[in-house]
């Protein structure tokens, strides 16, 4: 006699059926092609630029959820490329960064909102100079594939965002020298060894 109905015994085939949920997979970032440039505005005569290289991060991806991906980032303080060793020596006092104090700039995401098929908007917490603030990217997935000289899965992402130095106690020349930055990330990632 079965003494389970028909109609549960259907749900339970059903249920056992069904592929398993994906799983978020780990990405390394891969330092030699991920950067983080930005700019300001130079007393109304001129753009600079400077940028951040050779730093680490993980990107945990879900090709089937985008949305529960998540990415975390440290980044040397003295990673800092300016172009010109006073302006980088300026940049490590306790004016802007201060390296001494605080040798790593980080990112947790916190929260991904998709914004179409290759776009979200990535809030997550920016530790910068100190001081924690919730920050929004803008970012778009370039690429997602198999790295032709790697031999396995990679990922490609751009990404912006505008930041308030004063609001991370960095405002020192404003407004002569602007306190909104243009930040550009750029990011290469590949699936972490198993």
């Amino acid at each position: 006699m079965n003494l389970i109905p028909a109609a549960a015994t259907a749900a339970l085939m059903a249920a056992t059926a069904l592929p398993a949920l994906a799983e978020p997979v780990d990405y390394s970032l891969d330092p030699s092609h991920s950067q983080v440039l930005f700019s300001y505005e130079h007393l109304g005569f001129s753009t600079t630029w400077n940028l951040f290289s050779g730093w680490e991060g993980t990107v945990s991806f879900d090709a089937e959820d985008p949305a529960a991906s998540r990415v975390s980032v440290s980044i040397p303080t003295e990673a800092l490329f300016t172009g010109w060793e006073d302006r980088f020596q300026h940049f490590m006092s306790d004016a802007f960064f201060d390296a001494a104090e605080n040798d790593l700039v980080t990112f947790t995401s916190t929260d991904i909102e998709l914004t179409g098929e290759e776009t979200a908007k990535i809030t997550g917490e920016l530790t910068l100079n100190g001081i924690t603030k919730p920050v929004v990217l803008d970012a778009r997935l370039t690429q997602h594939g198999e790295h032709p000289m790697e031999k396995r899965d990679w990922l490609g992402f751009y990404a912006t965002t505008t930041l308030s130095r004063s609001e991370f106690d960095m405002g020192e020349y404003v407004p002569a020298v602007s306190d909104e930055v243009e930040v550009q990330i750029s990011i290469e990632a590949g699936k972490a060894a198993d």
